[in-house]
């Protein structure tokens, strides 16, 4: 089994630093432009299905990279984003220790969701279920598939693979459009390429 981890292309609420969380936020012009020049990189890699989150903003990502291939997509609501509750649609500074969002970047583990939120546990959780489904089905250990996420969730799936989970995000997001690749053998996941950019 080869997966391709997408983060969906860029929005305007990424380009505002806004929450989206589960708000259902469109691509802009410049995620879209990034979705086809990935899609135009990966033309070559026969992919037989994809997954995507229902939010549009994957969707539409996992659509623009497959371009007119005829390869079906099918949705799960395990790999959405994290819900930020009543924070959604909110322009936080990252940089304010002072604000209880600050740690959700620079201490995941510690981060207190707010109102109807989620908390990073939440989202490890429920994406590890996602991932731990997927690699045991025996119909899919030969295919090749494009998982079309969200910044959070994806380094939730990722939690299954990286070896040191000391550092929830690994260094940083993913950027809009990065791939993961990840190679599943006998049960067994190796990260191929970490954070990929074809743009």
């Amino acid at each position: 089994m080869l997966l391709y981890m997408i983060r969906h292309g860029e929005t305007v609420w990424n380009s505002m630093g806004r929450l989206q969380g589960r708000e259902d936020i469109s691509l802009n012009e410049n995620g879209i432009h990034l979705a086809k020049i990935t899609g135009e990189q990966l033309k070559d890699v026969p992919f037989d299905l994809a997954i995507s989150s229902p939010l549009q903003r994957a969707y539409v990502t996992a659509e623009l990279v497959l371009g007119r291939r005829d390869i079906p997509i099918y949705t799960d609501e395990r790999i959405q984003e994290i819900c930020f509750g009543v924070w959604e649609g909110e322009a936080f500074m990252k940089s304010d220790p002072s604000h209880p969002f600050y740690a959700f970047f620079a201490d995941a583990y510690h981060y207190m969701p707010p109102k109807n939120g989620e908390s990073i546990f939440d989202v490890i959780e429920r994406t590890k279920e996602f991932y731990e489904d997927l690699i045991s089905r025996p119909e899919l250990q030969d295919k090749t598939i494009l998982i079309a996420t969200h910044g959070c969730a994806l380094r939730g799936i990722l939690h299954n693979v990286y070896e040191d989970t000391s550092d929830f995000w690994h260094g940083g997001v993913c950027p809009n459009c990065g791939v993961n690749i990840v190679e599943v053998k006998d049960g067994k996941s190796t990260l191929l390429a970490d954070d990929k950019i074809y743009y």
